[in-house]
């Protein structure tokens, strides 16, 4: 090892903890920038030059890793370590639109957006500040978020960076979105599933490039795929309708025979490594021009776990506490993947240079993207007390003319949407398939995505809206379940992130109420725990618009929001009109709005949530005014509103809303003598009324599904009459 005191120290390199010697060949091969200034990429994927320098980058990344994570004791350096020789092919190719489905990964994406000073966007300017601010507060998250500068997208759950990469093909042609998928991850039945929805509704985006992480091991022990033979793997990815399958194989380099069918690169006979890394610049470059001439491309690195780091294999994992740049292994590791101060620089140097510039300039997301102007929506306002109309219905027509005013515009469905009241919407825009039929308003180049699955359906319509565009993703209440991990990952992602981007807005309908006929299996409310819980993310707002006047209002709220999730709760069944267009404006901003009252001695106030649930209710407060006992009805339509601002982390949120309804204004809505909070989904939606009601309540909700003949049974099996009501009330009031 060379003394750092003997070398002219970059800047940058402040806080490298080892120093190596020149590498073998660098007079004849680092003298000059393999990417020329002026330039974005390397001229030749063959120029020794370029190899030479794609391979100093490599140990770059693996000793960025290593420190950073070791720094904290605590990360996870050995996945990213495997696939850092084709992470730096792609920057010295000039592609940094680089996603991952590999949360764990994320300490290699920090070291390489700081290696091309994207992180300088956040104060990060030296190898110190780049350990010292991982894993801390207001610095670099454990796992991916879009909130870094020159980062694209987050990662934490496995089986999602794909909905990231498709999403940014989409509405970037011409761009290269390369994504990484661990072989770990590759268990996760969202990915290939995903990909197959996507690749049937659009063959001709084929600039997503799937890069398969395939090191042998997962997180504990050996992947579920790590005993195919390269054959098996080529055949896999071809029968998932991958037409070219570029695959790389270290083993085919190994001159120390490693033993096994994965092995490290970094421990061949430095010409030998030179060789490999030659193949994966190669191959990157290969599959990236495939992709982007219309054909459907994966490469594969087959690499092991661990490559170049600490340890090999799942022991590579992660760090433990005791893991500290003290530690023997994590020194030797450190040592041997040491560069000279002249190769950093020109390591820097071609980061700098590759793809324009600092991925926190140049990257698609780091700059907002231009939407079509909407004007104003074709809002059609039904005469209260008139004939009964299908909310789903009433905002299918506007849908349809933001699809029609928008190119960019994609509405998706798992379920189908002629069977959630909005077939208007397949009339309008057409579903997205192969195959045209005009009996089912589908054809090749529609603006409709309905796969059979919800992950695919959440996934396009959420990642598109972080990715800035419009999108509605929509469902039965009972089944988005399996979508909600992709949507609440973005949610949390626009919570933080630098830009504004549409909303993410979902529309839930056939909700447990209107499925009796079909039995428990399509009745499950409770997936409004979920939301309900997520209200005090502080950018998540549930709505539960009354009628067909008050969704229309409400999405027309929504697509004017940025940075949020939203979602639109309502029944596909004719129900009376309520509302008048002003009265749910007044409810989106206050959380609530008087829908009727009654006179009496004492007063029961109803709080309800749903458009259903208003029948019963109704009901009773006519039982009630029979008695002499006043009543007032109350549709919750914005729940969040009614949470006060210290329960809420609004303050926390790009694009903060702090319009929470004030003391007075609540006790100006909710006073009475006793207050019943009704719903027929989860009663955690109540919570902000009763936290802050000072009367006797109680609240009515959804307990469990049966099959019925109508909504009125399913209701009285869940204790939502009017009789019950009533007889509470009356309790109550003693």
């Amino acid at each position: 090892m060379t003394a750092a005191s003997t070398q002219s120290i970059p800047a940058f390199c402040e806080g490298i903890q080892h120093f190596g010697g020149l590498p073998p060949e660098f007079a004849t091969y680092g003298q000059t920038a393999a990417i020329a200034p002026e330039q974005s990429a390397i001229a030749s994927p063959s120029d020794p030059a370029a190899v030479y320098q794609t391979l100093l980058a490599a140990d770059a990344l693996r000793y960025l890793t290593l420190q950073m994570t070791a720094t904290k004791e605590s990360g996870h350096p050995g996945g990213f370590a495997s696939i850092a020789d084709a992470i730096a092919a792609l920057v010295m190719l000039g592609h940094k639109n680089i996603v991952t489905e590999v949360g764990h990964h994320a300490p290699g994406f920090y070291s390489n957006v700081f290696l091309d000073r994207s992180l300088e966007a956040m104060g990060i300017e030296t190898v110190q500040q780049l350990c010292d601010r991982f894993r801390e507060t207001h610095g670099l998250l454990g796992h991916l978020s879009g909130q870094i500068p020159g980062l694209l997208a987050p990662a934490g759950p496995l089986g999602q960076g794909q909905h990231f990469a498709m999403a940014g093909a989409k509405l970037n042609p011409g761009v290269l979105f390369p994504v990484t998928i661990g072989d770990g991850g590759l268990g996760e039945p969202y990915i290939m599933s995903s990909f197959g929805h996507f690749n049937t509704a659009y063959p001709d985006i084929t600039n997503v490039l799937p890069i398969l992480v395939w090191n042998g091991f997962s997180q504990e022990h050996h992947s579920m795929v790590s005993t195919k033979t390269n054959q098996a793997m080529i055949d896999y990815w071809r029968g998932n309708g991958f037409q070219e399958i570029v695959l790389v194989d270290a083993k085919d380099y190994d001159d120390t025979d490693q033993p096994g069918d994965y092995v490290d690169s970094t421990l061949f006979s430095f010409p030998q490594r030179f060789a490999f890394t030659q193949a994966v610049l190669e191959a990157t470059d290969k599959a990236a021009k495939l992709a982007l001439s219309g054909t459907l491309t994966v490469l594969i690195v087959k690499q092991l776990k661990g490559a170049g780091v600490h340890k090999r294999g799942a022991q590579s994992h992660n760090l433990y506490p005791g893991d500290s740049l003290q530690r023997d292994y994590i020194v030797s590791a450190l040592s041997s993947r040491a560069l000279h101060a002249d190769a950093w620089h020109l390591v820097r140097t071609n980061y700098e240079r590759a793809g324009g510039g600092p991925g926190s300039k140049t990257a698609v997301t780091e700059s907002v993207l231009p939407l079509a102007d909407l004007g104003s929506l074709p809002l059609n306002e039904f005469p209260v007390g008139g004939d009964k109309q299908v909310a789903t219905t009433a905002m299918g027509a506007l849908v349809g003319y933001v699809g029609q005013t928008d190119a960019q515009f994609v509405v998706t469905n798992a379920d189908g949407n002629a069977a959630s009241g909005i077939n208007n919407i397949n009339q309008a825009l057409k579903i997205i398939h192969p195959t045209t039929d005009d009996t089912y308003f589908q054809q090749p180049h529609g603006q409709v995505y309905e796969p059979l699955s919800e992950d695919a359906c959440a996934g396009l319509a959420a990642a598109q809206a972080l990715f800035g565009a419009r999108s509605l993703w929509c469902s039965y209440e009972s089944f988005a379940v399996n979508g909600l991990p992709i949507w609440q990952t973005v949610t949390q992602a626009m919570a933080e992130l630098r830009r504004p981007t549409p909303s993410t807005i979902a529309l839930f309908t056939a909700g447990a109420l209107e499925q009796g006929r079909n039995g428990w299996t399509h009745q499950r409310p409770e997936i409004e725990n979920y939301f309900a819980g997520m209200m005090r993310n502080g950018n998540v707002y549930p709505l539960f618009p009354t009628d067909a006047n008050g969704i229309q209002v409400c999405y027309d709220w929504a697509l004017s929001t940025r940075n949020k999730g939203i979602t639109i709760t309502a029944s596909k069944s004719p129900l009376p009109i309520r509302t008048t267009f002003e009265q749910t404006r007044q409810a989106l901003a206050e959380g609530a709005i008087e829908l009727a009252s009654w006179s009496g001695d004492k007063t029961v106030v109803f709080a309800v949530i749903g458009d259903m649930t208003l029948l019963p209710v109704f009901e009773a407060a006519e039982q009630l005014a029979a008695s002499g006992i006043g009543s007032r009805i109350l549709s919750v339509v914005n729940p969040r509103q009614l949470y006060r601002p210290t329960d809420v982390a609004w303050d926390m949120c790009s694009e903060p809303n702090d319009g929470f309804l004030s003391d007075a204004g609540f006790a100006r809505l909710f006073a009475g003598d006793v207050l019943l909070g009704i719903t027929g989904g989860s009663s955690a939606m109540l919570e902000p009324i009763m936290l802050r009601s000072p009367a006797p309540r109680d609240t009515f909700a959804w307990k469990r599904g049966e099959t019925t003949a109508s909504a009125g049974q399913i209701m009285a099996i869940n204790g939502l009459t009017a009789a019950n009501f009533v007889t509470r009330a009356k309790a109550l009031l003693a």
